[in-house]
């Protein structure tokens, strides 16, 4: 408008007649420059924030799919297409050769490359950070011999969050505190340390996973929990070995630098045995312990970045394994078998001969469990040597449940009187209801599993009924109510009653 009172003023003192439409005129193309000049800015601005997107990922070749990391520095083409100088050097010998002479290049004279389709198309999944610089990285705790817990220090903390398994906790914070030492001391000689890969034991509901989440949430790696069962040679339907790691690059946020710092869990170990009597390729049992012995032992391994398998469209990236704690564990089922028919080879006649079914009550008879039980059963002797500290966990009893409700921080009964306390009502246990619910977890016979379904179905009730009643103070859970004999023990706000639910 400040323009158009400019023109006015030069008409007027002129003493000729205003032209409108000069001013009209001047207004539109003042306001086309404004527009023109803000289109102009905000593109800038998406250019720049994209820039700054894509320094902190990587580059990738068009044609190959590598990152910047591995192929080496890239040529830029117009429409942000990079392209590696392996790949630009088999396109020239291609032309050379005369092996695309299909293309007629004369047809085309003006080739816009931004016609094509985007070059960028790899999803922010699928990119891998770049490694910083020395001077770039974020300031963390450095990882020292002095920083690291001792392994006396790594037991007091899972005796918070699990109860029992005393050698399994000691073979494991010793195991897990000389890995990290290799880690860091791995530079300093000649003498290089042998890596403590970890085969745990034990039958189902005995703590298995969760000692591994438990040491991993204390030491604030990166862990990668993965299913064995899934696992197939590569070529056939399922997953490859390689998923494994890619599970661990996405769970270290795409930071190969950290991922090859962590830790990885295979359960169901015991479902890639190798199958005894078939005449069939057994593409998930002995061909995947057979895929997984360099990466467990220590590789140069090509990882697909953002997905469970290799195709062409796929970004890769190369991860070394050497520095990644691999931990298998597997409930084994009917291994006690093996075990008893090689103790019973003993037997003999007489009267101080051992009888055959001396081990049918044995509750930890897997503790007697060695390689040659393992080879039997039907792991190859390859994979069982890259899997140096073996150790089992225990069967629970009865006092090992009833541990288990009491004790561990974060204890489901525990985590049922905070919800209740948030109704500001107390949750209370009797000796006799702990012993109920124990006694009912050994009749399943899956472990402490059991607990959280015993749990949740006489808990139903309580939680449905206590908030639509502001007058309950206190509720008290007895054994005859687990068992179905009786009412939980109801005391109102001020006053003390027994009533039922």
């Amino acid at each position: 408008m400040r323009a158009c009172e400019i023109l006015f003023a030069s008409e007027k003192s002129s003493g000729d007649a205003v032209d409108i439409s000069k001013i009209k005129v001047f207004t539109e193309e003042n306001m086309a420059n404004n527009i023109d000049d803000k289109e102009t800015k905000d593109e800038e601005e998406s250019k720049k924030e994209s820039k700054d997107n894509n320094d902190e990922y990587e580059k990738y070749c068009y044609l190959c799919r590598r990152p910047e990391s591995t192929a080496g520095p890239f040529i830029t083409l117009p429409g942000n297409m990079h392209i590696c100088n392996d790949c630009m050097q088999k396109s020239f010998d291609a032309f050379n050769s005369n092996q695309m002479q299909f293309i007629d290049l004369s047809h085309m004279p003006n080739i816009n490359m931004s016609q094509f389709m985007p070059f960028d198309d790899i999803p922010k999944s699928q990119k891998v950070k770049k490694k910083k610089k020395k001077e770039e990285k974020e300031e963390e705790t450095p990882l020292t011999l002095e920083n690291i817990p001792a392994p006396h220090k790594i037991k007091a903390m899972l005796d918070e969050y699990v109860v029992g398994q005393e050698y399994a906790k000691k073979a494991m914070s010793v195991a897990v505190y000389n890995h990290y030492k290799r880690v860091i001391t791995n530079t300093m000689d000649d003498i290089e340390i042998e890596k403590s890969n970890m085969l745990m034991l034990g039958p189902t509901g005995c703590g298995k996973t969760y000692l591994v989440k438990t040491i991993a949430k204390l030491l604030n790696v990166p862990l990668a929990i993965t299913d064995a069962t899934s696992l197939t040679e590569a070529g056939y339907i399922g997953d490859d070995v390689e998923s494994i790691l890619s599970k661990l690059l996405a769970v270290a946020d795409n930071d190969v630098e950290k991922a090859e710092r962590g830790i990885v869990f295979i359960d169901e170990i015991d479902k890639i045995a190798k199958k005894k009597e078939t005449r069939s390729r057994d593409v998930s049992g002995e061909s995947v312990q057979q895929g997984l012995l360099k990466i467990i032992e220590g590789a140069e391994v090509e990882v697909p970045v953002g997905s469970g398998s290799k195709n062409a469209m796929t970004p890769m990236t190369t991860m070394n394994t050497q520095n990644i704690l691999f931990i298998c564990g597997g409930a084994f089922p009917d291994i006690e078998d093996i075990i008893k028919e090689r103790l019973s080879k003993q037997s003999s006649m007489g009267f101080n001969a051992d009888l055959k079914d001396r081990f049918d009550d044995e509750p930890n008879l897997m503790k007697e469990v060695t390689v040659e039980d393992l080879r039997d059963f039907g792991m190859i002797p390859e994979f069982l040597g890259r899997l140096p500290v073996i150790f089992t966990l225990d069967a629970l009893d009865k006092d090992m449940y009833v541990k288990i409700l009491k004790e561990p921080k974060n204890a489901i009964l525990k985590q049922y009187q905070k919800l209740l306390a948030l109704d500001e009502v107390n949750l209370l246990f009797d000796d006799s209801a702990y012993e109920a619910i124990a006694e009912k977890a050994m009749e399943k016979k899956t472990g402490a599993r059991a607990l959280r379904a015993i749990i949740e179905k006489f808990m139903l009730d309580i939680m449905y009924e206590i908030p639509r009643d502001d007058s309950i103070g206190t509720v008290t859970i007895t054994g005859d109510y687990i068992n179905g004999k009786g009412s939980p023990i109801i005391e109102l706000r001020g006053i003390s009653a027994a009533g039922s639910k």
